[in-house]
């Protein structure tokens, strides 16, 4: 066995489209921070190249880590491009045509060419079996076990990896779905069974399927990609980054992959709600553009708001229904594909378009040198000079300026008869128009005056696009960490182990059983207990955290309404109801009954702090200087001052135009805008000058 050293030494490390950020954390509150280009054939490789390079740095190995946490894109890629294992399905006879029948909803009823995304799994590999549960938990025909073990063997000899099975109302007895299990387990012990009983176990027999078939089919996947993580990093522990801003051990996250569909996104909006408790803003809008996606979220008073349900891979931009829904906890976000790698192309209308298709790491940008030829967001922003070309990565890695004129005049600016600077800006209006509009629609959902708001800006993209995105959307203040560039790496350190358990008992309000749902609260906090334990959570360290989906009695859709304290009762339960409903709909309907569907607990173990230390830069830090940059007011070109962040002391002023350079990102102040640097390095900039 390798000789353990105790260094307390913590690693967050965040695959993302383009880079791979890793954090490392020593106990003195040092962080140092590193990043290198994803490895898309196998995001595992670049992941140990860049912990490997970073732990260099510090005279330190693997053996020194304590603990790492990975926040990764790999299951929320794989459903997007229907990238997974043999799967097959087992339903209830008759409900095996459910995946096309969904909701029976279309997404734009006036398109008669409307497009749907395909099953995960196709119809061939879907098979019904004679069994029956009623809603209340009857059984009302018994599973016929001789056909299940003829349809297991079956699929072995398919050479299946994967099984999802979700019989009718599960959720009130999974006596049928565990006894499905026990047989696989037997006969064929190879198969990966996800159960909709362990995965989803709520009422929606539609939405339960769907995730439970998307668990399956990312299974053997995550199983293999966890696999290699783990050998590699031992005898480090590994925690996985869950949807919900927990995080899960690689048992949990084996079983349910499905909970880490919102993986990376997720740690950012934690590194977010952090800072905004720190800088005292108790209302903020996170951005994180990386190099393939950007992300918002609002949050307020530093809790990210989280959600019981999710859309993948939607065939409509931004268009509800018409993806796979699937019901995991998520913090609630909204991801549209624009990043600095966003491809720019002209339509067949002749018409300017970025994303959502990305560049990614391989070929990447043409700046990149890497093989690119397309042009990209990236190369647009060093083209008008808000990316300095020796100064990229902390000059770590240096971007061709060259090249990225090249692809903007030859694929942008000569069909659209421009000069190559114009096309440059459009391509860069264009994305943060993008954004600006997933923005609104963001916020128009949470019901939100956005004009309130600080606007916090991270990710290898954000801090370029912040101020102008802050500008279109009305917001006034913009706030740059140090370290912004990898801030969802750090995100993953703060993190607290979190799991969701849910039950489902559908009751009019007046109706509910309330020693009975006591009851069933209390089985709930033994079972998130049990699966925190696994994360080395000790039980007295974990608090709980209970809600209910509830809707006015016909309505088709739920809100989430947090259970008051002490005793439940249905006046106290009618209260918040109408209190959260009056927040997010204004008008409220008094004489309605309302029902509650779903009880839901959150248990979740201690986070840590990551201090207050300044980071470690990736590269050299590098002197201030001057160099051209595009100025959107005055439509040319200005010399403006480019400043380090790391150089920069507690109480300075800039006004604008200028730049901040930080090795991992880059921060465009414009020009009639100033910023100033508080004690702990944070840029805080407002629009118009007036603080």
């Amino acid at each position: 066995m390798a000789d353990v050293r105790t260094t307390d030494v913590r690693v967050g490390f965040d695959v993302g489209g383009t880079f791979t950020d890793v954090v490392i954390a020593e106990a003195s509150g040092a962080t140092t921070i590193h990043k290198t280009l994803t490895t898309p054939a196998d995001p595992s490789i670049g992941a140990q190249r860049g912990i490997e390079a970073g732990l260099a740095s510090l005279a330190l190995g693997v053996v020194d880590v304590e603990v790492g946490v990975h926040g990764t894109t790999l299951v929320a890629n794989a459903i997007i491009e229907a990238r997974g294992a043999a799967c097959a399905v087992i339903v209830t006879a008759g409900f095996e045509d459910l995946l096309e029948i969904g909701g029976g909803t279309r997404y734009d009823i006036y398109d008669l060419f409307l497009p749907f995304k395909a099953p995960l799994v196709e119809r061939r590999r879907r098979y019904g079996v004679s069994e029956r549960i009623d809603h209340s938990g009857r059984i009302v025909t018994p599973l016929d076990e001789e056909q299940v073990v003829e349809l297991l063997d079956h699929l072995a000899a398919e050479r299946i990896d994967a099984l999802a099975v979700c019989f009718l109302h599960s959720y009130a007895n999974p006596v049928h779905e565990l006894r499905v299990a026990e047989l696989a387990r037997e006969r064929h012990p190879e198969l990966a069974v996800s159960l909709s009983c362990v995965v989803a176990n709520e009422i929606g027999e539609y939405e339960r399927l769907s995730t439970t078939v998307a668990n399956a089919f990312v299974a053997p996947l995550v199983d293999r990609y966890v696999g290699r993580l783990q050998s590699w990093l031992f005898p480090a522990r590994l925690l996985l980054m869950a949807s919900n801003g927990g995080t899960l051990s690689t048992a949990v996250a084996r079983s349910r992959p499905i909970a880490l569909i919102e993986s990376g996104p997720a740690a950012g909006v934690l590194a977010a709600a952090e800072l905004s408790r720190r800088v005292e803003r108790p209302r903020v809008l996170s951005l994180d553009m990386g190099g393939t996606t950007a992300k918002a979220c609002v949050v307020d008073d530093a809790q990210p708001p989280l959600r019981s349900d999710f859309e993948a891979a939607r065939a409509g931009r931004f268009k509800a229904d018409s993806g796979i829904p699937l019901r995991v906890a998520v913090i609630d976000l909204i991801e549209i594909g624009a990043g600095g790698g966003s491809l720019a192309r002209i339509d067949d209308l002749g018409l300017l378009k970025v994303g959502p298709h990305s560049a990614g790491a391989d070929p990447g940008p043409a700046c990149y040198g890497l093989g690119g030829e397309f042009p990209t967001v990236t190369d647009a922003n060093l083209v008008l000079g808000y990316l300095g070309a020796q100064s990229f990565l902390g000059g770590a890695m240096q971007l061709d300026a060259d090249a990225a004129l090249r692809a903007i005049d030859g694929y942008l600016a000569a069909p659209l008869g421009l000069d190559p600077v114009h096309a440059a800006w459009g391509v860069h209006d264009l994305v943060n128009e993008n954004m600006t509009s997933a923005i609104r629609t963001h916020v128009a959902e949470h019901n939100r005056d956005i004009r309130g708001y600080s606007l916090i800006a991270f990710g290898g993209a954000g801090p370029v696009h912040a101020v102008a995105v802050a500008r279109k959307v009305g917001i006034r203040e913009v706030i740059v960490p140090p370290g912004a560039g990898a801030m969802s790496a750090f995100g993953l350190l703060g993190a607290a182990p979190a799991v969701n358990l849910v039950r489902s008992q559908p009751r009019g309000l007046d109706q509910v059983d309330w020693a009975d749902v006591a009851s069933m609260l209390t089985q709930l906090e033994a079972d998130g207990r049990a699966e925190l334990a696994t994360a080395d959570v000790a039980g007295d360290d974990v608090s709980f955290e209970y809600s209910a989906d509830m809707r006015y009695s016909g309505q088709t859709h739920v809100i989430s309404v947090n259970l008051p304290a002490g005793p439940l009762a249905a006046p106290t339960m009618r209260d918040e109801f109408d209190r959260t409903y009056s927040a997010l709909y204004t008008l409220l309907n008094p004489d309605f009954p309302i029902e509650v569907l779903n009880w839901r607990l959150t248990a979740r173990g201690p986070r840590r702090s990551l201090g207050n230390g300044r980071t470690q830069p990736v590269g050299e830090r590098l002197p201030a200087s001057r160099r051209p940059m595009w100025v959107a007011a005055e439509q040319a070109f200005r010399e403006v001052p480019v400043l380090s962040h790391e150089a920069l002391d507690a109480g300075v002023k800039i006004e604008g135009p200028a730049v901040v350079e930080q090795p991992e990102t880059t921060t465009v102040i414009g020009s009639a805008d100033l910023a100033r640097v508080d004690a702990d390095g944070n840029l805080l900039i407002v629009l118009g000058g007036v603080s």
